[in-house]
């Protein structure tokens, strides 16, 4: 079974699914869904378009370059005689290139946003500096009462006297309304005499 990469999205397709498109010039191009087939008729560059994995590369949303899989695909294509501790060296260091990857890939996704905080803060100072009447209004009541006030204690019984019993209140419900059949009322039905 092989699995194809989308031209646009770089995503996978998998056989029986997408679209193949044949250029005049004998080009293949395969498309994961219509709509990576309509964004390439309409000459849209995938990496501009910003929910395409080529975008993300160009844009530094994703890793780029990865020195452990370079590693990894050095020998491809050249047959060797079988050996089985050559095998067993081969499966554990595909094992630990995953594993440095996904480190390195998490490294960097920690690292991307670790920069978040302090641009979350620089926008909440921008928003208070922006509203500053409503935040001023708060201190000048408090100014003019003079000392803060403490918090009164309350017992519970206290408490629920206070309380006024709660009204039921009836909350409406969707009606449902059931589909009638065209056909029984006659109205859409074609009348056979």
């Amino acid at each position: 079974m092989r699995v194809f990469t989308c031209y646009f999205c770089s995503g996978p397709v998998y056989p029986g699914h997408g679209i193949m498109f044949v250029r005049n010039d004998s080009k293949v191009f395969r498309f994961c869904r219509s709509k990576c087939h309509k964004n390439f008729k309409m000459k849209r560059n995938p990496r501009k378009v910003a929910w395409t994995k080529s975008y993300r590369k160009a844009h530094g949303k994703e890793m780029v370059y990865d020195k452990a899989l370079a590693v990894s695909a050095a020998r491809r294509n050249v047959p060797v005689r079988y050996d089985r501790n050559v095998v067993a060296t081969t499966l554990t260091a595909m094992k630990r290139s995953a594993d440095i990857h996904a480190k390195r890939e998490r490294m960097f996704f920690k690292k991307r946003l670790s920069g978040k905080k302090s641009q979350q803060l620089a926008e909440a100072r921008k928003l208070i500096g922006q509203n500053v009447p409503q935040f001023a209004e708060k201190e000048t009541v408090e100014e003019q009462s003079g000392e803060p006030q403490e918090a009164q204690v309350v017992s519970d019984e206290e408490y629920a006297m206070d309380e006024e019993p709660a009204e039921a209140v009836k909350v409406p419900v969707a009606a449902t309304k059931k589909r009638k059949n065209k056909k029984s009322r006659g109205e859409g039905a074609m009348d056979m005499d």
